[in-house]
């Protein structure tokens, strides 16, 4: 019997969990470490901080629904991943052996990378989890009484900047329903060399679509933008030109402030240095398998994937959604194919498809594979792409709820769109 155990509770290692189960039957162990008891639907956060949703709407109890499938857990999450002694150390001082490991912890979040920075010490909000979520909608109804500045972005070496497009508009569509939108200014502040690059070089027409819509909305911006320090109610930018020379200095006054920061691999995974990258991401060859430890396997933010191509700042390469489930069904095949005396051969697609909600449109953004000269890539705006984003929120939860490893939608929809997940 073989112990595979799957470090991280999140979209990643919830689902690497059920398909693994489904692809090795019920003889192997299987055993879920998470940091606490609940799955959170990450997508939702920015709903969840201007009290559209409540954290209890996208979060679900994690034990029960993964021992309806033979898998165990344990919720006092990772001191340190021992690579070279095939264990893992918990934060309560036990030990965990395994045979496999697949990590998907998902990124330390490094806002002490910019004095200032985050929700915890500093004075800007974050969206990057449903607690920083909650904690901004609070920062939000206080804000609501005496409106004023709004600056949202990401710092230098983020990766992940549809949360930061999605939360400038969700803001806009809330303050006019509030008919306060005449005394808020709102600016979005990104390290993209342009506006609509998204980690990803852009995505179809991705940069016109989006100074169009930041246009329609009164929304300024500004690219190529380093946040040097965050003070009380005054942000610091330098903004610079293609050499990374600074062309000017700006101090921008808020009264609110959501700004998602670089990431970094966890400390229990990037204390293994030799098993990551210098930013504590996981190396992983083709098949996800870890290029030291081939018994390591790894899939989400926390694998180490270069930018899409050099920028003035440092941009990473998104690594989420649609990405994520393409990766780990690669892994759940691959260990399968291993505990078979079969070569792992599976390798992911990276298909990129993102839906960001507007408010009350969307933007929804197709990339064949995510890294260029694409196969397909397009971005269309439209209502559907908001009522679509509802209708996944709800589709994903239920399928985190039942571990159908293929609902219909994947099996058949995605098909037709000519999106798939295995190479």
């Amino acid at each position: 019997m073989a112990n595979i155990v799957v470090l991280g509770a999140g979209i990643g290692g919830m689902s690497a969990a059920y398909e693994i189960r489904a692809e090795i039957g019920k003889e192997h162990r299987v055993t879920v470490v998470g940091d606490g008891d609940l799955f959170s639907f990450t997508p939702s956060n920015p709903w969840v901080a201007v009290g559209w949703r409540k954290p209890k709407d996208i979060q679900i109890g994690v034990r029960p629904h993964l021992a309806k499938k033979g898998i165990e857990f344990e919720n006092a999450g990772a001191a340190e991943v021992l690579p070279a002694e095939n264990r893992i150390r918990l934060r309560d001082g036990r030990d965990l052996a395994y045979d496999y490991l697949v990590i998907a912890t998902g990124p330390r979040l490094a806002f002490d990378e910019v004095p200032g920075l985050g929700p915890e010490g500093g004075f800007t909000q974050s969206i990057c989890t449903t607690e920083h979520a909650h904690t901004a909608w609070a920062a939000y109804e206080a804000f609501l009484k005496d409106p004023g500045p709004i600056v949202v972005g990401a710092a230098a070496g983020a990766s992940c900047f549809g949360p930061a497009y999605e939360f400038a508009m969700i803001l806009d569509a809330d303050l006019r329903k509030r008919k306060l939108r005449d005394r808020v200014p709102i600016t979005y502040v990104s390290p993209e060399p342009y506006v609509g690059h998204m980690g990803l070089g852009g995505v179809g027409d991705s940069k016109g679509l989006l100074e169009a819509e930041f246009r329609q909305r009164h929304i300024k911006w500004i690219a190529n933008a380093k946040i040097t320090k965050v003070e009380a109610g005054l942000m610091h930018v330098d903004e610079v030109d293609a050499r990374a020379q600074t062309l000017a200095s700006h101090q921008l006054p808020f009264k609110y402030s959501m700004v998602l920061p670089a990431f970094t691999g966890v400390d229990a995974v990037r204390s293994a240095k030799e098993m990551c990258n210098p930013r504590g991401f996981v190396l992983i060859d083709a098949h996800q398998r870890n290029t030291k430890y081939p018994n390591i396997y790894s899939a989400g933010v926390c694998v180490a994937i270069p930018p899409v191509e050099p920028t003035p700042l440092p941009v990473g390469a998104p690594k989420t959604g649609f990405m994520i489930e393409s990766m780990v069904t690669a892994i759940a095949h691959n260990i399968a194919s291993e505990l078979a005396g079969k070569p792992a051969e599976e390798k992911a697609t990276w298909n990129a498809i993102c839906l960001a909600d507007m408010g009350d449109t969307g933007a929804a953004f197709v990339a064949l594979p995510q890294n260029p000269p694409r196969n397909v890539t397009w971005a269309k705006v439209g209502k559907w792409v908001h009522l679509a984003k509802v209708a996944f929120e709800k589709y994903f939860l239920r399928k985190m709820k039942t571990g159908n490893t293929e609902p219909v939608y994947e099996k058949y929809v995605l098909k037709l769109l000519g999106i798939v997940k295995l190479k």
